[in-house]
């Protein structure tokens, strides 16, 4: 083939290349315009409804499942940022928990849930106030929660500091008077029994004590504990060991 069929066979396929290209190109482009335009498909969509509601023991054994996972080292809610959208416009706990403000007590790790599941009040020593009160019948009343967990824990920093005030008559500085005068019921009606571990003993008490509030609140929650509509229950989660043992 001589020189100029080879050039002008060249310049005919490079002609074919660009005008092939660009066809490609228009149809990529249109493709990509549709797909942007298309609905996701079903299952790339994030949950917006909540599940059926849970039933108080329900609720409780859903809890105690998840801890059973966080013990044994087998827990899945690993992915926070799964339902982020979902969430932002919607919350649908499922329990309220009472729970020290221990950093070592964290309720969504060791009951294994994630984000949005549990309603919690923390404060230094898990004792229910006016304030936390308010909380708790908020998620009652309007989050529809069918059950609270009042969780004391093992090595209570409040519940030791409480014990030592009682017995020395030391008065503590700034705010944390309050703190102890919130937690003598349940404490010095431990004291009273003369138990073999005070601390333990002490801690469990205080939890009762709680429960027993929450209970008989009124004008919200007594009239739901009472017909079973919603469940006030108590436990002692043990730190050592990831455990939660129910009282």
């Amino acid at each position: 083939m001589c020189l100029l069929c080879e050039m002008a066979g060249s310049e005919l396929t490079r002609r074919h290349l660009i005008k092939t290209g660009g066809v490609l190109a228009g149809t990529v482009g249109t493709l990509a315009g549709a797909l942007a335009l298309a609905p996701l498909p079903v299952a790339a969509k994030e949950k917006e409804k909540p599940a059926a509601p849970l039933t108080p023991d329900e609720a409780l054994r859903r809890l105690t499942a998840g801890n059973a996972r966080y013990a044994a080292n087998t827990s899945r809610n690993r992915d926070h940022s799964a339902g982020r959208a979902a969430r932002a416009q919607s919350q649908h706990p499922f329990a309220g928990i009472v729970s020290c403000a221990d950093s070592r007590v964290a309720p969504e790790i060791l009951f294994d849930q994630g984000p949005g599941e549990l309603f919690i009040v923390r404060v230094a020593g898990n004792f229910v106030n006016d304030d936390g009160l308010a909380s708790l019948e908020y998620g009652v009343k309007v989050l529809n929660i069918p059950l609270i967990l009042v969780l004391g824990h093992t090595g209570c920093g409040a519940i030791g500091a409480t014990i030592k005030t009682i017995r020395d008559g030391t008065q503590l500085p700034g705010h944390l008077p309050v703190l102890i005068d919130a937690l003598k019921p349940g404490v010095e009606a431990a004291m009273a029994r003369k138990p073999a571990d005070l601390m333990a003993e002490a801690t469990a008490e205080n939890v009762r004590h709680n429960v027993r509030r929450l209970a008989e609140a009124e004008p919200i929650l007594s009239p739901l504990a009472a017909d079973g509509r919603m469940k006030v229950v108590g436990g002692v989660y043990d730190i050592a060991t990831g455990k939660v043992a129910l009282l």
